[in-house]
């Protein structure tokens, strides 16, 4: 991964808005229907290569292909691989629980139908890495970026939304998920991009996921969700890697979120890694003010260093079809805001 030597670097966490009409092909997909494949293959490519010269405009320094062929950043394996046929009910979020009238205006506390592992795991369409690989290495021609990097679902945020109905274990589910989600990490890294795993499951999934466990039971959990993700990535050198940690990308009380230094401890930052704090709210319209921005980076860097600190966001903005709580216009505004942001605390920290 580049360090920001000489300039506070921006990226962002990877879901980037779909044009509608692709998006209505990756739901109508999701749902089971039929869709040209051509005319699908075709559509995603163009997406890509749009979504990585917005990037460049806006000021993105590190980019990616905006997840464009992907219905959502972890439920995509259901197009990929075989045993996703079940249905799960999703039950409310934990942290709305405490407050009913609230939740029962802002989610209606309906039963949500949610694909589950109900079969044998393996790859059905191998292919479809090699398709996101070529597309946006095809749209990176010509575009001047610092880095590019692609997206991954994580073992643990897979069996978080994709829950288990088939393997005896949740060991076993996680131990199989590894084998087959190496096949991606790999291939990405072989392609020469860095490889973003998607982990929320490490904090989102305390109260969403576990939410009648205490922290430290749950912290348990993450921790052979850490040890299955470790054991997927061993042929991967870290210096290729960057994993993405938040407590959920949808607008609620947040109150039961289990406090960082509770998952990772209080640690001094490696010599070796790179923090990416989001500076950029995910789940509001509002578009944070550049100044806001440079001061956010500016304290990080007083702590880890600035060559150690890079822009980003505290989530997707497109992380499930039509689920973006963000107008995609108003995305872009906020990201060049943020590419701003980086360059007024670059000013301050390079003085």
């Amino acid at each position: 991964m580049k360090r920001s030597t000489d300039r506070i670097l921006t990226t962002h966490t990877g879901s980037l808005p779909r044009p509608p009409d692709l998006l209505g092909m990756l739901e109508a997909m999701d749902a089971g229907t039929a869709v040209d494949a051509a005319a699908f293959a075709k559509r995603v490519e163009s997406a890509t290569r749009d979504i990585v010269r917005q990037q460049a405009k806006a000021g993105v320094d590190v980019v990616n292909d905006g997840e464009q062929g992907k219905v959502g950043y972890s439920t995509y394996v259901r197009q990929r691989l075989t045993g996703f046929g079940g249905q799960s009910t999703v039950r409310g979020r934990a942290d709305w629980a405490d407050f009913p009238e609230a939740a029962a205006r802002a989610e209606k506390r309906a039963q949500v139908a949610r694909p589950a592992c109900n079969g044998p795991i393996e790859w059905k369409d191998r292919a479809a890495v090699d398709r996101d690989i070529a597309n946006f290495r095809a749209a990176l021609d010509g575009v001047a970026v610092t880095e590019a990097f692609m997206t991954a679902a994580s073992p643990g945020v897979i069996a978080h939304f994709l829950p288990n109905q088939y393997f005896p274990s949740r060991e076993a589910y996680l131990a199989r998920l590894v084998d087959v989600m190496k096949v991606e990490y790999d291939a990405i890294h072989r392609a020469g991009f860095v490889l973003q795993v998607d982990c929320p499951d490490l904090a989102m999934g305390r109260h969403l996921g576990f939410p009648d466990l205490t922290n430290a039971e749950f912290v348990k959990i993450a921790e052979s969700n850490i040890e299955a993700l470790n054991h997927a990535l061993r042929d991967i050198p870290a210096d290729r890697l960057r994993l993405h940690l938040c407590w959920g990308n949808y607008l609620g009380p947040h109150h039961r979120d289990i406090p960082l230094r509770e998952i990772i401890r209080e640690v001094r930052l490696p010599d070796d890694k790179v923090i990416i704090p989001g500076v950029l709210d995910s789940t509001t319209n509002f578009i944070e003010h550049p100044e806001l921005v440079a001061q956010r980076l500016v304290r990080y860097a007083e702590v880890v260093g600035r060559e150690r600190v890079m822009a980003g966001s505290d989530c997707g903005f497109a992380t499930f079809g039509r689920s973006n709580l963000v107008e995609p216009e108003i995305t872009w505004a906020k990201i060049a805001v943020m590419a701003e942001g980086a360059r007024l605390a670059s000013q301050q920290l390079w003085r």
